[in-house]
C-alpha cells in the first residue's frame, strides 16, 4: 500500500467531495413539475424529550425505525421513537441506565454511548454486539460514582454501516448531571446534516463524498433548518452543542457576541474561558455560556472550516462551508432573571501530567491504494487504516496494562484532517494544534489531528478492562477500515 504523505501531496485528481448521487435531494429542491422548493425554516427551536432518572435508574427503550420529520416534513429518513434526535437520555453519576433497542431497520445495528467511560463488555458499551432486523437487545451501563457531568450521547456502531445510519438521523444526546452544576436555564443543540432523495430517504454518497467523507446539502438543529431561540437579555444560558455529522466540520459563532466555554467533550474545564468561536469536529461536544446584554437579532452560524482533503477535481474545495444554523432575539427583560454562578465546576478528571508514563506509542493515520480487494478497501481501490493496514476484528492493534498511564502520539501522513475517537478512555490533550494554552487539564474523547501533522494525549486505563476500539470520526473512513482495537491486559 502507497501511503498519501502529506495534505498536498497528492490530493487524488476525480476524488474530492462533490457530487451526490444522480437523483439526489430532489425533493428539497425541485419538485416533480419543476418548481422550487425550500425546506421550512423558522419557528421556535424544539428540545427533543428528555428522558430522566429516578431512584438511580433510568431504564428506556429506543426504537431505531424510518418515518421522521425533518425541517418540518414528513420523510423516510432514521430516528429513534420516531424522532430524530431521539429522546434525551438523562443520568446522574452512580446511576444504572437500562436501554432496550428495538431494531425496525431492514439491516443490523447495535448501540454505543459515546464518551461514556463505562465498560466495553458484555451488554455494556460493547461495539462488537450485533441487533439483527426484527430483533431487540438489551444494555446495562453501570455509570461509575465519580463519572464527570458533561455531555454525551449515543449512536450505532455496527462496523460498516456507521456512516449511513447516523447520516440517515439515529442519533441522541445523553446528560450526565452533577451535583455541582451551575443553575442556568439550559438548551440542548444537536448539530446534523443530511441529504435526501426525491422518495425523501437518506441519499446514498457518491464515491467522492466517501472519501472525503460525505457532508449533507441540508443543516439542522434538533431537526429544523433554522429555528429561532428566543432570549432575554442579560440572562445567562448554557448551550450544550453535539456535533453529529458525519463528517462535517463544525465552527460555532454568535454574530457580535463572544461566548464561554464552560467544557469540550462532557469534560469541565472550569471557570468559562472567553472565546470568539468553538471548532467541533464530528462527534465533539461543546458547552457554552452565553448572554446577550441588549436586545436585538443575531445568527447563530457554522463559520467555514477547511478539513484538507483528497482531491482538487470537480470544483471541491474540500472545505466545511459556512451556514446559519439559527436566528437568536433577544428581548429585553421585564424583571432580572436568575444570577450567573458564583462558583464553576472545576475539572472533573486529574491532571496526569504528573504520573509516571509506562509506555509511548505512536498511531498513524494512513490511506493509500491498493490493487486488489481487502475488507476495508473503499471505492476506486482506497484504502483506509492506521499504520498501513485497515481494520481487522480478530487482530489486536494496542495492548495497555490496566492501571497504566500511556502517552500516545497521533500522527497523520495524510492531506486531510482526521478526528481520533477513543472508546472508554478520556484522552488529555498535552502538545498539538487546538491544545489549551492555559494550565488546565484538557481532556477530550474526539482529537483533531490534522493533516500532515501529530498530537500528543496521555490515557489513563483506568477501571475497565476488555476490547474496544480507536478510529476515525469522519464516519465513512472508520466504515472502510480506519478504526484499530486497543484491548487492556490485567
Amino acid at each position: 500500500m502507497a501511503d498519501l504523505s502529506r495534505r498536498n501531496a497528492l490530493r487524488l485528481a476525480g476524488l474530492g467531495a462533490a457530487t451526490a448521487v444522480a437523483g439526489g435531494v430532489g425533493i428539497w429542491r425541485t419538485s416533480t413539475d419543476g418548481s422550487a422548493i425550500d425546506p421550512e425554516a423558522g419557528g421556535l427551536l424544539a428540545q427533543p424529550a428528555v428522558l430522566t432518572s429516578t431512584g438511580g435508574r433510568l431504564e428506556v427503550e429506543l426504537v431505531a425505525g424510518r418515518g421522521v420529520t425533518l425541517a418540518g416534513r414528513e420523510t423516510q429518513a432514521l430516528g429513534y421513537n420516531g424522532s430524530s434526535p431521539g429522546p434525551t437520555l438523562h443520568v446522574r453519576p452512580g446511576d444504572t441506565l437500562r436501554v432496550r433497542l428495538t431494531n425496525r431497520l431492514d439491516e443490523a445495528t447495535n448501540l454505543h454511548t459515546h464518551g461514556l467511560h463505562v465498560s466495553p463488555e458484555g451488554r455494556s458499551d460493547n461495539i462488537f454486539r450485533v441487533v439483527g432486523p426484527g430483533e431487540s437487545g438489551d444494555y446495562e451501563f453501570a455509570i461509575p460514582a465519580d463519572h464527570p457531568a458533561g455531555t454525551f450521547w449515543y449512536h450505532p456502531h455496527h462496523h460498516g454501516t456507521v456512516a449511513d445510519q447516523l447520516f440517515g438521523g439515529l442519533f441522541g444526546a445523553l446528560i450526565v448531571a452533577g451535583a455541582d452544576d451551575p443553575d442556568l436555564p439550559e438548551r440542548l443543540l444537536v448539530v446534523s446534516d443530511i441529504s435526501l432523495d426525491a422518495g425523501g430517504r437518506p441519499a446514498k454518497p457518491s464515491l467522492p463524498e466517501i472519501m472525503a467523507g460525505r457532508e449533507g446539502d441540508l443543516v439542522l438543529v434538533n431537526g429544523q433548518r433554522l429555528p429561532r431561540l428566543d432570549v432575554v437579555a442579560g440572562v445567562t444560558e448554557r448551550w450544550r452543542f453535539v456535533n453529529a455529522c458525519v463528517s462535517r466540520f463544525v465552527r460555532l459563532q454568535l454574530d457580535g457576541h463572544r461566548l464561554g466555554l464552560l467544557g469540550l467533550d462532557g469534560q469541565a474545564l472550569g471557570p468559562p474561558m472567553d472565546v470568539d468561536a468553538v471548532t467541533l469536529a464530528p462527534g465533539n461536544r461543546a458547552d457554552l455560556v452565553v448572554s446577550l446584554q441588549r436586545a436585538g437579532r443575531h445568527t447563530l452560524r457554522t463559520l467555514a472550516v477547511d478539513r484538507g482533503g483528497m482531491g482538487m477535481m470537480m470544483g471541491s474545495n474540500d472545505t466545511s462551508r459556512e451556514t446559519a444554523l439559527a436566528e437568536v432575539r433577544a428581548v429585553e427583560a421585564s424583571r432580572s432573571g436568575p444570577p450567573e454562578p458564583k462558583a464553576w465546576p472545576g475539572p472533573g478528571l486529574p491532571d496526569l501530567r504528573d504520573r509516571d508514563v509506562a509506555r509511548r506509542r505512536r498511531i498513524t493515520f494512513t490511506m493509500g491504494m491498493s490493487m486488489g480487494m481487502s475488507m476495508g478497501m473503499g471505492p476506486g481501490g482506497m484504502t483506509f487504516g492506521f499504520d498501513g493496514v485497515e481494520f481487522d476484528p480478530a487482530r489486536v492493534d494496542q495492548d495497555p496494562r490496566l492501571g497504566t498511564v500511556e502517552e500516545w502520539t497521533i500522527a497523520n501522513t495524510t492531506p486531510m484532517d482526521h478526528p481520533f475517537h477513543l472508546h472508554v478512555w478520556p484522552m488529555q490533550l498535552i502538545a498539538g494544534p487546538g491544545s489549551s494554552a492555559t494550565d488546565r487539564p484538557d481532556w477530550r474523547d474526539v482529537v483533531i489531528v490534522p493533516g500532515g501533522g501529530e498530537v500528543r494525549v496521555l490515557v489513563s486505563f483506568e477501571k475497565f478492562g476488555g476490547r474496544t476500539v480507536y478510529h476515525c470520526h469522519i464516519l465513512d473512513h472508520e466504515d472502510r477500515g480506519m478504526m484499530g482495537i486497543v484491548q487492556t491486559q490485567g
